[in-house]
């Protein structure tokens, strides 16, 4: 339509324009940061070394993989205590990590296509035409840090609340208010940065109602939902394949039942000079294209990083066994890169 291409494309020549070469300037610089903090929080969440299976994590694995009877126990686990608390804490935090690196890469390809479609009421064809791998790639510097946020976070809020009395549902009603509430200007944050929009401070809790509602009824859904399907595919559930795709049609409807706040989200971040009418905005035909493409994509790329999961925990735990040669090879990258930099920048002095 030509309200998407007034919205999307003049940013990206904007990009083009004006701020790619600060970009090209600092882009090694926030590469080797985005590195440095992968590996100070792999040396500094020892638990890894305690894992005996592959991370069971809450946003790429489903708590069904621990214990399949879990949402229907009526007693909850007691509390450890002490230190053996803390580690599994810190345990919980640590699997986030993994996942929180391999969803970030996923989520730099998808979050931008995501957002137009859920803002800009655009086409899926005139969305994937306002991005660009290397803005993908950009965007990676800033999905990979904010994941290293909100993972952690929500595995120290999904552990903490397995061990009350609350079923699953309730658990994640519960789970996605302390999430949205914590993380909502981190989410804000990397929205704006996708859609190559300024960050304002003053913004970072803007739509907190829907966004609130859409995170309690997507884990209320996610809860109900994943016991569901392990109750009626249970021999589906006990192999990793079968999980993973349990998971994915888990997530997939969660987004769906989710949908009417999300795409009030959608409407809430609309830039002011350049908002829709609500009659336009929620046309059904717009809402079925967002709702549908965005909960598929949800799906597919969560379900995908959970059959990348492993693969991670092995490389995160080779790189963590050989720290110095990380460090030496992110250093010779570091310079390579000011090196070509500089011999680009050399000629036309």
């Amino acid at each position: 339509s030509a309200e998407c291409h007034h919205t999307a494309v003049s940013p990206c020549r904007e990009t083009r324009m004006g701020r790619l070469p600060s970009r090209k300037r600092f882009g090694a610089g926030a590469l080797v940061a985005s590195a440095a903090i992968g590996l100070v929080s792999l040396q500094c969440l020892r638990p890894w070394d305690d894992l005996r299976s592959p991370p069971a994590t809450a946003l790429v694995v489903p708590p069904e993989d621990e214990d399949d009877d879990a949402d229907f126990r009526s007693d909850p686990p007691l509390p450890p205590r002490g230190s053996v608390f803390i580690t599994k804490v810190v345990g919980a935090a640590a699997q986030g990590a993994v996942a929180a690196a391999v969803a970030a890469l996923l989520s730099a390809f998808t979050e931008p296509v995501v957002n137009r479609l859920l803002v800009h009421r655009c086409t899926v064809k005139e969305a994937l035409n306002a991005v660009r791998v290397a803005d993908c790639l950009r965007f990676f510097l800033t999905t990979f840090p904010t994941n290293m946020l909100k993972f952690p976070v929500f595995e120290v809020i999904n552990l903490v609340l397995s061990y009350t009395s609350l079923t699953g549902p309730h658990r994640g009603v519960l789970n996605g208010w302390l999430f949205c509430t914590l993380m909502l200007p981190v989410t804000n944050y990397r929205f704006r940065k996708s859609m190559k929009l300024p960050v304002e401070p003053a913004l970072l809790y803007q739509a907190y109602p829907p966004t609130v509602m859409r995170d309690i009824f997507y884990g209320w859904s996610r809860g109900l939902v994943g016991g569901l399907l392990v109750g009626l595919f249970p021999h589906t559930a006990h192999s990793f394949f079968g999980r993973a795709f349990l998971f994915g049609v888990t997530i997939w409807l969660a987004c769906i039942i989710s949908s009417p706040f999300n795409e009030i989200r959608g409407y809430w971040l609309q830039e002011r000079s350049k908002a829709l009418p609500f009659k336009q905005f929620f046309q059904p035909a717009r809402y079925f294209r967002s709702t549908g493409v965005g909960s598929a994509i949800m799906g597919i790329s969560l379900m995908v990083g959970m059959l990348l999961v492993p693969f991670a925990e092995g490389l995160f735990i080779l790189i963590r066994s050989h720290r110095k040669i990380t460090v030496v090879v992110v250093a010779a990258v570091y310079l390579a890169k000011r090196w070509k930099l500089g011999s680009k920048a050399s000629p036309r002095q």
